[in-house]
């Protein structure tokens, strides 16, 4: 109990002055230390401040960059964009163009094979120099049919790739807005700007991302391709001219050589006709004479009938003669050769009209021979003149008017 009351340990005043020099070297140590701290504390914010400003500024500026960069794409494959749009336009209008010669050439192929068809009957069925040209033009419209057909198969093959290329522009045109959208968005943001947030998972890399070499070679490819496209359908439209042109030059030269030869054949037929009806006329001619022949033979034998009954009676009454009056006299003996001779002549005038009559009914079937044929020739006129060359004409005309390759009409 008595410990319990009993003072405590004193220290000695050396103890006591070494303590509060310890306390005081102990603080201003800390002091110092702390001050060291402040002193780096302000200098790593303001170190710090300066570098994320400069980082900040550094990433605007880089944002900038590629919006610029974005911009200059985005302005590339617009360009790209319009120029295949533009070019898709007018190989449409040469697809059009094609159809239209496509067309032009199926009609008067028909036409060709109806003249084929229709040409001619009797002698006039002959393989003549039109209908040679009419096969031959046959084979060319055949031929350019095939050719026209090959090249609208090209072209819309074309006009395929063409639109593929402008959907890959307009994608990578579509993504390309979308990106610009969002990095001027990114450019617009501030330090004060309301509603930014602390987003950690955006600092995580998603398989997604592609490189910026990627970046560049897919709108390269997209604009090489269209490039490509571009200069594979101006190629494909010079061809197209070129063969519209000389498939037209083709046609209008066949189509001149089958109307020169239906023209130089109708002449033709024409001149044959003319002397048909010429050969007819006299043929006309000789049956009226020879008809006026047999009339007067037969008068002539009529004629005849007289002096024979007047010379046979005579003989006949002079056979009754009585006895020895009955003599061989010479009025008997000319009798007797005046009805021979009589008789031969009308023998000789029968035998005449017999032949005038088999040369009549020779002029009649020549006549009726020749009738025939100036048909025949009448109608190769109406099929080759009228029906023939007017359907083509009418052909030519309508194609002249829809501007398609065929000449003006030169029958």
């Amino acid at each position: 109990m008595a410990r319990l009351f009993q003072d405590p340990s004193k220290f000695r005043s050396s103890e006591w002055h070494t303590a509060n020099m310890m306390q005081r070297a102990s603080t201003e140590s800390q002091k110092s230390k702390s001050e060291c701290m402040i002193a780096e504390s302000w200098r790593l914010v303001d170190e710090i401040e300066k570098t994320t400003q400069k980082t900040q500024s550094d990433v605007n500026k880089k944002i900038e960059q590629r919006r610029e960069e974005i911009k200059f794409w985005k302005q590339e494959l617009d360009n790209k964009l319009e120029e295949i749009v533009n070019e898709t336009e007018v190989l449409l209008t040469f697809k059009k163009r094609l159809e239209r010669a496509l067309q032009g050439c199926r009609e008067p192929l028909v036409i060709d094979r109806k003249c084929l068809l229709y040409r001619r009957v009797g002698i006039d069925l002959v393989h003549d120099e039109v209908e040679r040209e009419l096969e031959k033009e046959v084979e060319v419209l055949q031929g350019i049919i095939a050719l026209l057909e090959r090249t609208l198969e090209q072209t819309d093959e074309q006009i395929r790739r063409n639109r593929s290329a402008k959907y890959s522009l307009e994608m990578d045109l579509k993504d390309k807005f979308m990106a610009l959208t969002i990095d001027d968005y990114c450019a617009s943001l501030t330090n004060d700007t309301p509603g930014i947030i602390y987003a950690d998972n955006a600092m995580k890399l998603e398989g997604n991302f592609v490189s910026l070499e990627d970046w560049l070679d897919f709108s390269n490819v997209n604009v090489e391709k269209a490039d490509k496209q571009k200069n594979c359908s101006l190629a494909l439209r010079t061809l197209i001219d070129g063969i519209l042109s000389q498939t037209a030059n083709d046609m209008r030269k066949q189509c001149e050589m089958v109307n020169a030869a239906f023209r130089n054949w109708v002449r033709e037929v024409k001149d044959a006709k003319h002397k048909l009806e010429t050969l007819i006329a006299m043929v006309m001619d000789e049956i009226a004479s020879q008809e006026k022949n047999i009339a007067a033979l037969k008068k002539a034998i009529a004629d005849k009938e007289g002096p024979v009954k007047v010379a046979q009676t005579r003989l006949e009454a002079r056979n009754h003669r009585p006895n020895v009056e009955l003599c061989f006299d010479t009025v008997h003996c000319s009798l007797m050769s005046e009805v021979q001779e009589i008789t031969k002549n009308i023998q000789r005038l029968k035998d005449a009209l017999a032949q005038a009559e088999i040369d009549l009914k020779a002029l009649s079937r020549r006549q009726l021979s020749l009738e025939e044929e100036i048909k025949v020739k009448e109608n190769t006129l109406y099929i080759d003149e009228v029906l023939c060359m007017q359907m083509r004409e009418a052909k030519i005309n309508d194609a002249a008017d829809k501007g398609v390759w065929f000449p003006s009409p030169t029958f």
